[in-house]
Parts: C-alpha cells; sequence; structure tokens
C-alpha cells in the first residue's frame, strides 16, 4: 500500500498504469488496494510462481512503452520514476535503467553490479573455501563488482531487481525473464541478455526507500541474521539451486561444473576446518556443527538437479 502511494503522489497524473501481480497472497490486500484506487490493474495468480512469472504475467498485460519493474517493499521518494525515465531516455545506447537504493535509515544499499567471469562471486559465501577466495581477490586487486554507492552515474552489467526501467522493444528482442527461476538470480540472467540491446546504467540522483526482503520474508521465515550470505538456511538453498541455474545458461556446462564442484568441495573443507576452529576456540568458534549438516543437506538437495540444470532442461526451480 505504501509502495502505491508513493509512486501516486510522486509521479502525479500522466501516462501510465500500475499492474500489480498477487503470488496467491491471501492476505486481503485486494479490497483495500482497489477501493482506494480503483485505476489500477490487479492480476491474481492462484500459485506462488515467483518473482520471473509474476513479472513476466505483468509485462504481458502491460501497454507501455517502457517496464518499470517494482518490488512491493519500496517507495518512492522525490519523483524518481519521472526522473529516471527522462534520464534514461537522454542517455545514448541505454535500454534499461536502475537507481540508488536506499535502506530506511538513509544508507546506501547494492544497486547493481558487473559480471565475474563464470560466476565466480558466487563462491564468496562458502564458510572457508570463500574467504581463500575473498584473500586472493584482494590480494590481486581485483575489481569489487557490486556497486553500492552510486556517486554519478555509471554502465553495469545487471540491475538489482527492486526498480529496474526498460524499453519494452528491448525486452522483446531480448526475451522477458526466464520462468525456470523461482526467486534469486533471475534479473541477472535477464540483464545478460538485455544487454545484448543496449547499455544498463545507474542514475545516481534518483533514489527510492528499499525495505529488503518484502519478496521472501514472509515465504521462508528467516530472522534478519539468516540472510543470503548463509547458505545452510532454506533461503540459501534456493540461492544456491538459482545461482547454478543462472551460471549455467549464462556461463555454459564448463562453468557450471567448476562452480557445483567448488561447493561439493566445500563439505570437507568445512568439516576439517570447524573440528580446528572448535578444538581452538571451543563454543567461540565461528560456526556450529549444525550448519555443516544443513550445508550438507542443502547440497545434496542441489545434486537432486544437478543433470537437469547441467543438460538445461526447462524446469521450474522452486526448491524451498
Amino acid at each position: 500500500m505504501d509502495c502505491i502511494e508513493s509512486i501516486v503522489q510522486q509521479t502525479g497524473p500522466g501516462s501510465y498504469e500500475i499492474i500489480v501481480v498477487d503470488n496467491d497472497s491471501k492476505d486481503g490486500a485486494k479490497e483495500k488496494i482497489l477501493t482506494a484506487y480503483p485505476g489500477i490493474q490487479w492480476l491474481q495468480l492462484d500459485y506462488n510462481a515467483g518473482f520471473a512469472r509474476a513479472n513476466n504475467a505483468g509485462m504481458k498485460a502491460a501497454k507501455g512503452e517502457y517496464y518499470l519493474i517494482l518490488n512491493a517493499d519500496t517507495v518512492i521518494l522525490d519523483n524518481a520514476i519521472n526522473k529516471s525515465l527522462a534520464l534514461l531516455k537522454k542517455y545514448p545506447g541505454a535500454v534499461g535503467c536502475g537507481i540508488q537504493l536506499l535502506n530506511t535509515d538513509g544508507s546506501t544499499q547494492i544497486s547493481g553490479a558487473h559480471f565475474i567471469k563464470g560466476g565466480l562471486n558466487t563462491l564468496l559465501p562458502l564458510p572457508y573455501l570463500g574467504k581463500l577466495i575473498r584473500y586472493l581477490g584482494y590480494k590481486f586487486k581485483s575489481t569489487v563488482p557490486s556497486v553500492q554507492h552510486v556517486k554519478q552515474d555509471i554502465e553495469v552489467d545487471w540491475i538489482v531487481g527492486a526498480y529496474m526501467l526498460v524499453q519494452a522493444e528491448a525486452v522483446k528482442k531480448s526475451g522477458m525473464f526466464d520462468e525456470d527461476f523461482f526467486m534469486y538470480a533471475e534479473e541477472i540472467e535477464w540483464c545478460a541478455r538485455l544487454r545484448k540491446q543496449g547499455k544498463l546504467v545507474l542514475f545516481s540522483e534518483p533514489t527510492i526507500i528499499h525495505i529488503g526482503g518484502g519478496t521472501s520474508a514472509d515465504y521462508y521465515k528467516t530472522e534478519e541474521s539468516e540472510n543470503g550470505k548463509n547458505l545452510w538456511n532454506l533461503k540459501g538453498r534456493q540461492i544456491m539451486v538459482s545461482n547454478m541455474v543462472r551460471i549455467r545458461k549464462q556461463f555454459g556446462a564448463g562453468w557450471y561444473l567448476f562452480i557445483a564442484g567448488t561447493y561439493l568441495a566445500e563439505i570437507p573443507v568445512f568439516a576439517c576446518c570447524l573440528l580446528i576452529d572448535k578444538l581452538i576456540n571451543g563454543s567461540g568458534a565461528q560456526f556450529k556443527w549444525k550448519n555443516l549438516k544443513d550445508y550438507t543437506a542443502n547440497m545434496a538437495v542441489l545434486m537432486k538437479y544437478f543433470f537437469t540444470i547441467l543438460y538445461n532442461k526447462k524446469y521450474f526451480y522452486k526448491v524451498a
């Protein structure tokens, strides 16, 4: 409701439409929203279709020359939609843009990023091997892929899906979101295809508040401390599988086998390093045996889909 209210207040009258896609929320919001904003188009899905399928449904119903993919847990500030649209139209060769995302306290969020060959950055959340890879990255002065502080307009490889403004014509040529994805990584794969049509840009001036977790918090029931870097909870399981699907589609079978193999190799490394940590630090060890157990369980789920992903078969990877 706050998101819609901020759109109306900050965007004002004009040639735009608001389409709400409800992923079978059963929260009673439909009557409340349509009563307050009768001009809204409501699309009701009869199951939790995830991010990609829900946004595709919205784009198929849309009539405009531009699509704005906007999370429900966002608040538009200072005429951000009109400003970003004007900037996008002026930027040479650009087909899509994002803007600076802010936390509720005004601090900045990651709003986009650059691609890392083979998706090697997906190894960073690994409890121990990830630390080694991060160390080597710093040692060899690798460029940090994520863009958190948009100090000036910058071209990126992909835009965070909370706010993505894209030319409808570019989407027609590149295709919509890949509906194999349930949640996570789908906007990265989509942007890889969009970039073949033109540039993707992050603009520094317009900003919006992105509360975060609004599309997944209720589904996964995770605590604030159980963020996407933890690969042993239900959310981590979905992130792992979605990342593997994205890597296979974007970089090919070879990189997929390498990344999946590294995730498997983490299991004995996790066990050995955790044992040493426990012997040295006791209860002060960074991780728990339950973390290893749950990580191994998540890897078992990933292996269940190993060949389906390897052969790039059509499948709805809703795993948690």
